[in-house]
């Protein structure tokens, strides 16, 4: 990227003081539930299995929050989480099935995805994921979403093992990228995921749509 390029997409902060120095957003970080696709295992997800496999579902809720911490921080596997959760008792449908229906219920957001890809294409900024998500379903959700040929890494707390909204997880993608905080760009649904990135000295975008994304990214110039 030429020196020219680089300054075009120069865009001023720290406006409270009225200073007038120049930053460059290095690193974009983009949640996948929300942002990228829908929610992997959340509560509609949840209510949705309920349903269909007719699961009690205050005793279901229980058992999920007793373990849905050590499943999104990869201490456990999705096998041992439906052994508590699930197939505590008898039932009559399989756990391949029950599988299944988890891993369908993540659908892609194709308009969204297509920002990213546009912003990789656009090379002004390294790009990474930094998600909450059981590893079974991230490999999944990466692999179904087209998500290895835009992001060129992911951290993802099943991986790091420390979850949103946690300071620490914010700090261990800052570290392992090597970003500085004040050129870093974290892009969530969610505001409480986003206040820990401020506090760090992160800029934010909270999402609401894809057209919304691509405005607020073109206004940052770095996208076109």
């Amino acid at each position: 990227m030429s020196e020219s390029d680089r300054t075009q997409r120069r865009f001023r902060v720290d406006g409270q003081t009225g200073e007038s120095h120049e930053e460059l957003i290095d690193l974009v970080l983009f949640d996948i539930g929300g942002v990228l696709g829908s929610n992997g295992w959340d509560r509609e997800q949840r209510a949705a299995a309920v349903e269909r496999f007719r699961l009690e579902a205050e005793d279901f809720q229980y058992r999920h929050e007793e373990t849905v911490g050590a499943f999104e921080s990869g201490d456990i596997t999705l096998d041992e989480y439906l052994d508590v959760t699930v197939f505590c008792s008898p039932r009559d449908f399989t756990e391949q099935e029950f599988k299944d229906f988890m891993f369908e219920q993540s659908e892609p957001w194709w308009d969204s995805i297509a920002v990213a890809r546009d912003l990789n294409d656009a090379g002004h900024a390294r790009l990474g994921t930094l998600n909450n998500e059981s590893e079974a379903l991230n490999v999944h959700r990466i692999d179904t979403f087209s998500l290895a040929g835009i992001f060129p890494v992911f951290f993802s707390s099943c991986w790091l093992g420390v979850r949103k909204p946690t300071q620490e997880i914010y700090t261990r993608a800052l570290g392992m990228s090597q970003a500085d905080p004040k050129r870093t760009l974290f892009i969530d649904d969610r505001v409480q995921n986003l206040k820990p990135a401020a506090s760090l000295g992160m800029k934010t975008i909270q999402f609401q749509s894809a057209a919304q994304l691509r405005g607020e990214l073109e206004a940052l110039g770095l996208l076109s």
